[in-house]
Order: structure tokens, then sequence, then C-alpha cells
């Protein structure tokens, strides 16, 4: 385990409303702390937030950061990214069960044993995975740069990519690269439902869909535009379309709406029977504002990563943000 959960029971607060919001500011201020946040977290915490933006930006944002203690709301392998980053400064995450099924695809023992069997071949990481995978990594990769850091192995080294196959497939497709893929994927993107998106579609011809390339194949070459989490929130405010379909995560609908209040937004449906609801991601709901409030009064629930684990994930991290 490379994490420490807080004994300290994180107390209900009588605080609430305004109250509460005021109080985080009052200790962000004390503890010289940064908010950082996942798009995909719930509108009020992206309203506290410092910094909003994806797993790229919001690891540029640890790096550059001078606060103290960076709580990080987001998803568990998203604070070990900003602790990789800066060793000396405390990361909490609000609640250490925020975790992914993406990250929990790849559990570090069984990838060793996978990377065993392909000795001679660079290990090419999603971000989305553990500090301790990371480490077994010779350079990591977003969504947003997963195409330009295949693109940057030499065309003579065979390469791995781990750990979500979907992304793999697609890098895959546009690079024209053959890639060793990891059999994992995330079960937001995988529950996308084909059949009630089609059905949205013919419901709404004029509507552009775009997809995230956590989805399966089958959804992305319906796609009108393919891209990370803010490629798709840039293309709805440059794109001369008035109506987007957005198959990802709900909770990148808050900024768009933020962004183009006059285009009309609708999520991509989720597998639910007699629902149409939009695909949310649980682990991300975790975090609330009350428990960012416990973590910034408590100092915990702190991140904490072995030395030796740490420095290697940082190398192959490092040698992602040197792409630029």
């Amino acid at each position: 385990m490379t994490t420490i959960r807080a004994e300290v029971e994180a107390p209900s607060t009588n605080l609430a409303g305004y109250e509460l919001v005021e109080d985080i500011h009052r200790l962000k201020k004390e503890r010289n702390a940064v908010i950082l946040a996942h798009y995909y977290q719930q509108p009020e915490i992206q309203e506290l937030a410092d910094f909003v933006g994806d797993s790229l930006a919001l690891a540029k944002a640890a790096d550059k950061t001078g606060a103290d203690t960076i709580l990080f709301c987001g998803v568990h392998f998203m604070a070990e990214t900003a602790k990789i980053l800066n060793p000396a400064r405390k990361v909490l995450l609000p609640d250490l069960n925020a975790g992914c099924s993406l990250a929990d695809s790849a559990p570090p023992e069984k990838f060793r044993a996978f990377l065993e069997q392909h000795p001679d071949h660079v290990v090419v990481s999603y971000i989305n995975c553990s500090a301790e995978v990371k480490a077994m990594s010779d350079i990591i990769c977003t969504s947003s740069n997963a195409v330009r850091v295949v693109q940057s192995i030499p065309a003579d080294r065979k390469v791995i990519f781990a750990p979500d196959k979907h992304l793999g497939a697609y890098v895959q497709r546009v690079t024209g690269r053959e890639l060793v893929l990891w059999d994992g994927v995330c079960e937001v993107h995988v529950d996308i439902s084909i059949d009630k998106l089609k059905f949205l579609m013919g419901k709404h011809p004029d509507a552009k869909l775009i997809a995230h390339p956590e989805c399966p194949q089958h959804i992305l070459d319906e796609a009108d535009h393919v891209g990370s989490t803010s490629s798709l929130l840039n293309f709805v405010k440059t794109d001369p379309g008035t109506k987007f379909i957005v198959a990802t995560e709900g909770g990148i609908l808050h900024k768009m709406r933020e962004a183009v209040p006059d285009k009309t937004l609708i999520a991509a449906p989720a597998n639910a029977e007699n629902s149409c609801a939009c695909a949310e991601c649980p682990y991300m709901k975790l975090n609330t504002l009350e428990k960012m409030h416990a973590a910034l009064l408590h100092g915990q629930p702190e991140i904490i990563l072995e030395e030796r684990v740490r420095a290697l994930a940082e190398r192959s991290l490092r040698r992602m943000m040197d792409l630029g």
C-alpha cells in the first residue's frame, strides 16, 4: 500500500451552506493550501477550486504550485501524481476511497509479471494508474498527449500501452503503430449505451457527437470529434455547431455550460435500464464540501508514498512533461 488512512475520524460539521464555504476559504489561507479539482467533480467543488482541469493540466498545476498543502479533489491516482511531483508538500485527498476502476485494473504484481513476459518493450502507461505502475513505466501519457508520446518513441522499438485498451487502440489507429495493450477499461466510458446514444443521435440529427478516447471503438466510430476532456471542452467553444452530444463523464457539462451557455449540450446516456442518466464516476463523486473541510481542518487523509516508488514514478512523469 502506498497510502495511509487517517486514524482521526472526520467529524460532521455544524456548518452549512455559505458558512462551510467561508470556513474552507479560512482554512485554505491558514494552511497555505491550493485546491485542485478535476472536471468530473461536483459543480460546487469546481466553483471552490483554485484550478480546474483534466489530468494533464492538473499535473502541470501541481508541479508549479508554491503552496504548502495541495487539496486534490479528484481520485486517488491524481492525488498520487501530485505527491510524486511534490514530495516535500502535503497532499490531501478528501476521501481515500475515491479510487479508479481503470487504475485498479492494473494491479502492480500482475503488471510486473506482464512486463516480464514482454522484455525489451518501451512501457507507456496512461496517467490513470497507480504510483507503482508509473514506477515500472518508461514514460507516462494522458489522453491529451498519448498520440504524441507514442510518436516520440523510435519506430523500431516495441511498445506496451497500459492500462486502457480503448485509448491504446485509438492511439494505434491514429499512429499506425502496433502496440501491446493491457486489458483494462474505464467502467464509466464503457458503460455508455450505444443503443441509447444512437436513439439520441436520431432524435437530434443536428447535434455533433464528441467522445473521449476511453470509449469503445463502436462509439468513437460515430463521433464527429474524439479528444481528451479539455479537448472536448475546447471543441464546443470553437466549433460553429450549436448542439452537442457529449460521450464522457457527465461532470464536464458544468464547465461546458459555463463556457457556451447559448449552446445545447446533451450527456450521453449510461446503460442503466429505464434511465436516461448520464455516465458518472461514483468515485469522483465521493468528494464533498464536508470532506474537503475536514481534510483541511485535520491535515488528513494524506497521500504517503515510498520514496523509491515515488522517485521512479517521477522519472516517467518528467519524461512526459519534458515533451512539452
